[in-house]
């Protein structure tokens, strides 16, 4: 009986993970700068770009894969990466197309990131430690949910 109650527990409180990052989530993205100053993306786009940044040089059907997205709709958001001048698509010998951030990528996510940070450290810049340890946690979240099984 305790292990059905403890494994209650820990499903409660998973569940609240999940509902907590997909709010925080919103009310972050819901305070990002908009204007001529940032690049708007699509949440298909940020999908991919997000993952653009972390495996540069990935091909299209590993961040297919990656982002759990039909290839279809990875190869529409690519095109208007492209587009947008986010991204470059290069042929690469035995893979076909490999993806990279450009340049204007690189300028859109600092200015994302600094207005993340100011709004963000008026609520949380007192705990420094606490914010590490949550950046640590998601990262190691990402990264299990973002991994690419030898499977496919």
């Amino acid at each position: 009986m305790t292990r059905a109650v403890a494994g209650s527990a820990v499903e409660d409180a998973l569940a609240e993970l999940a509902q907590l990052i997909l709010n925080v989530g919103r009310l972050v993205r819901a305070r990002t700068p908009s204007g001529d100053e940032v690049v708007p993306l699509t949440e298909t786009e940020r999908t991919v770009m997000r993952l653009v940044d972390l495996h540069p040089g990935s091909a299209p059907s590993e961040i297919a894969r990656r982002a759990r997205l039909q290839r279809t709709n990875v190869s529409t958001a690519l095109r208007a990466l492209e587009d947008k001048g986010m991204v470059t698509r290069t042929a690469a010998a035995g893979r076909g197309i490999v993806v990279h951030p450009s340049e204007r990528a690189a300028t859109n996510l600092g200015i994302l990131r600094a207005a993340w940070a100011r709004e963000l450290a008026g609520v949380l810049g007192d705990e420094p430690d606490a914010v590490r340890q949550c950046n640590d946690l998601l990262r190691r979240l990402e990264q299990r949910l973002t991994a690419v099984s030898a499977d496919g």
